[in-house]
């Protein structure tokens, strides 16, 4: 019996001493092998150009602990509508020349080809990131990133950003289909605000997306958010870019910039159609 019953334990020692040898070479090498990027990890995987390319997770940490420059290499007026917040605008001439770029990034690192920094422009089918990543590999710089994803991903990937002055006025002036959204208490949206604005306070972002201060149906609507704090403001523009206002923004200064600046806000020809009209003066 002793014989039959070694003879049968024989077996499962052996399976027993296999699946040890395997979790012993397999663990080792799930190890090396990193686990899928998901979306925020991943970036376009495309094939070698200058400048090595970043994920949107990279760029965010990048940002919060300002370990190197991020330089947006849009027009002015781009950079002044919409851009990342913390971004640098480094504009070029025109559309196809890169001199000024490359001049105002070198003047930066006089004697340092090795320096860090990021470029990023509109997305993945935006060349001027690109154009400037090859000059500046051309003039010796060789250890710099490109954000190729851009503000278009960023955005989609429910990140706000920020509006200056510029950007205000010509959303204002331009789009009347613009959402400008008050932040601020509701005493003070109630003393005076701009024309047709919404009150929306932190916190009531699902609430506005649910009973029409927000436009439901027209996600794709430029939302500018103002208050006297631009951090309160963007506070409440990242909890809207959360409800898939992917156009979301909001404005760097203050309410009273606005109010003592020469933008008609108390003007309700502006007012998009459907929307009362607050009782303002129509200048």
């Amino acid at each position: 019996m002793r014989n039959i019953q070694n003879h049968l334990a024989q077996p499962t020692l052996i399976f027993g001493a296999l699946i040890a040898m395997c979790i012993s070479i397999l663990l080792p090498l799930q190890a090396q092998c990193p686990a899928t990027p998901n979306i925020f990890q991943t970036s376009l995987l495309e094939p070698p150009q200058p400048g090595k390319e970043l994920s949107t997770e990279q760029l965010q940490q990048i940002l919060a602990s300002g370990s190197m420059p991020v330089f947006d290499v849009r027009f002015e007026l781009e950079y002044a509508i919409a851009h990342i917040p913390g971004a640098i605008n480094i504009p070029p001439l025109n559309n196809t020349s890169v001199e000024r770029e490359v001049s105002q990034i070198s003047a930066l690192f006089p004697i340092n080809p090795h320096a860090e920094f990021v470029l990023t422009c509109n997305g993945p089918f935006c060349g001027k990131s690109k154009r400037v990543a090859a000059a500046l590999a051309v003039a010796g710089f060789d250890n710099f990133y490109r954000y190729q994803l851009g503000l278009p991903v960023w955005r989609a990937l429910g990140n706000t950003v920020r509006t200056d002055f510029e950007g205000f006025a010509y959303i204002f002036n331009r789009d009347h289909t613009a959402v400008f959204v008050d932040a601020r208490t509701p005493q003070d949206f109630l003393a005076d605000t701009v024309t047709c604005a919404v009150n929306i306070q932190p916190g009531e972002a699902t609430a506005a997306n649910d009973d029409g201060r927000l436009p439901l149906w027209d996600k794709g609507a430029r939302v500018v958010v103002f208050a006297d704090d631009p951090q309160l403001a963007k506070k409440v523009a990242s909890e809207i870019a959360k409800k898939a206002y992917w156009s979301s923004s909001y404005f760097s200064g203050t309410f009273a910039d606005l109010d003592n600046s020469h933008l008609r806000i108390h003007s309700s020809r502006r007012c998009p159609n459907g929307l009362p009209s607050a009782e303002t003066d129509d200048e």
